[in-house]
């Protein structure tokens, strides 16, 4: 009964505040999301990132170790994409991988870790979120818009956030407190803000191709938690840490390859990859709370 308890605990809060969201963006189809963005992309996100790797106990080795875990769960995520576009007969696998690739490790995961693992696990996690955030401005872009551009991460404040914080858990050097504590309210906020978008989201992204979708997102929400059970397996990890490993590669689709999408991609290509965000979201609802049942029994 205590596993059902906790559960309920980890995630209730998450779905209540994507609850929030959901509701006002029914209430107000014209509500502007605008200011969430550009505060999640340029300050929220890159604050998150050093409190989360620099003040909640994790060490450099575990954050590149999971830095580099995640990297080889992503390469998995990207054959079985293929394949599974492939399959569809897609005509244009390049630019509908990224949603198969790169799940939503930031606006779902971050908080269900946190409250899942407590500081820690919101350490490794953030880890995890890190390289994912990194992928959306770099291989996400490239994927979409079929060229690469260096310019994108030169402005991307977090990719600053994940050399800063690499460097400050490298040479364990002790943050002053008042940016300890300002980080940490602004982490806060941005979860709150990103949880909330995501609802507001779900109000507004719709589903085109309801078959390919279905399909699709059963690649994300089953191939994925089965890849991260593999990577524990393979590399034999245990307690807090695998179990954030398992969450993380359990998420669906981030919502920040629609908005990739939509500034790099054909309108085509962006209704193909919105459909995939919102069915695999909503697949989330039923197999999230399963991977999190998991993770909390066997990786605590």
């Amino acid at each position: 009964m205590e596993i059902y308890i906790k559960l309920f605990e980890v995630l209730f809060p998450v779905f209540f505040v994507v609850g929030i969201g959901y509701y006002l963006g029914r209430k107000n189809p014209k509500i502007d999301t605008t200011f969430i963005t550009n505060f999640a992309a340029n300050i929220g996100t890159p604050a998150m990132i050093i409190y989360a790797v620099t003040s909640t106990g994790i060490t450099f080795e575990i954050f590149a170790t999971y830095f580099w875990y995640y990297l080889i769960a992503i390469i998995c995520f990207s054959i079985f994409g293929l394949i599974t576009l492939y399959l569809l007969k897609t005509k244009d696998i390049i630019r509908e991988l990224p949603p198969l690739i790169l799940p939503n490790t930031g606006n779902m995961g971050l908080p269900i870790c946190l409250f899942a693992y407590g500081s820690q696990g919101l350490g490794v996690s953030a880890a995890i979120s890190s390289l994912i955030i990194l992928f959306h401005f770099t291989l996400g872009v490239f994927l979409a818009d079929r060229k690469f551009n260096f310019n994108v991460i030169t402005r991307n404040p977090p990719f600053y956030a994940i050399l800063l914080s690499a460097f400050i858990l490298f040479n364990k050097i002790e943050l002053p407190m008042f940016i300890i504590n300002t980080t940490e309210w602004l982490m806060y906020a941005t979860i709150f803000l990103i949880l909330m978008s995501l609802g507001i989201a779900l109000t507004r992204l719709k589903v085109f191709s309801l078959n390919k979708a279905i399909i699709s997102s059963l690649t994300r929400m089953i191939i994925g938690p089965l890849i991260g059970i593999s990577l524990i397996v393979f590399f034999d990890l245990n307690g807090f840490a695998a179990g954030v490993l398992l969450i993380q590669c359990s998420m669906p689709s981030a919502v920040l390859n629609y908005l990739v999408a939509s500034i790099y991609s054909p309108k085509k290509i962006v209704d193909s990859v919105a459909s995939t965000i919102v069915v695999s979201t909503l697949m989330s609802f039923i197999t999230v709370p399963i991977v999190v049942f998991i993770a909390l029994k066997y990786f605590s």
